[in-house]
């Protein structure tokens, strides 16, 4: 099959309607990216990591990542940017690289147990990213709170039933992945 040159590719439709995402949610994987947002010292050392406080379908409180969809036709570095300032505000300053990297891949499914990572809504694949915030942050869009905590209060959090889905999993590994014992 001849590869297709770039006047026979669809590049409009960039948002679903609610019932096509819930159409899409039923039969494809959707891409994701969850982010770890933090605050570095003068050494470049995380002193600091962001947590968001939001409320569930069920009604319960939980902490949570930043994370969200990639959106069609959307560079990954800009979907990051683009969560960020969604759930941080436009005042967060992420320092995201040209060429951004996952410390992990996680894989969402809605039947629980089959990885540690749950979402009753679908089956996703996220890309998991560290990302420093040099700015003032402040919760925005469905977000109840945003907490700093330190690394060993994060790890300590992390293990606990409030970091439901797989976000507490998550967090572990980006706080292994900095160099911190888990």
């Amino acid at each position: 099959m001849a590869p297709m040159s770039g006047m026979d590719t669809e590049t409009g439709g960039a948002w679903l309607s609610r019932e096509e995402i819930r159409d899409a949610r039923e039969r494809l994987p959707i891409l994701y990216v969850d982010l770890i947002p933090v605050r570095v010292d003068e050494r470049s050392m995380v002193t600091e990591i962001g947590l968001l406080l939001r409320g569930n379908a069920e009604g319960r409180i939980r902490r949570e990542l930043v994370s969200g969809r990639v959106l069609y036709h959307e560079r990954i570095r800009d979907a990051i940017l683009r969560h960020i300032e969604k759930d941080l505000g436009p005042m967060a300053l992420p320092q995201v690289p040209i060429s951004p990297q996952p410390f992990a891949i996680a894989e969402y499914f809605p039947t629980p147990g089959v990885t540690p990572f749950h979402d009753p809504r679908q089956h996703a694949v996220s890309m998991a990213h560290i990302v420093v915030v040099m700015g003032d942050c402040a919760p925005s869009a469905d977000s109840l709170d945003l907490a700093w905590l330190s690394p060993q209060e994060a790890l300590e959090l992390a293990r606990t039933e409030e970091m439901a889905g797989g976000h507490g999993v998550l967090l572990r590994q980006a706080l292994a992945h900095l160099g911190f014992p888990v």
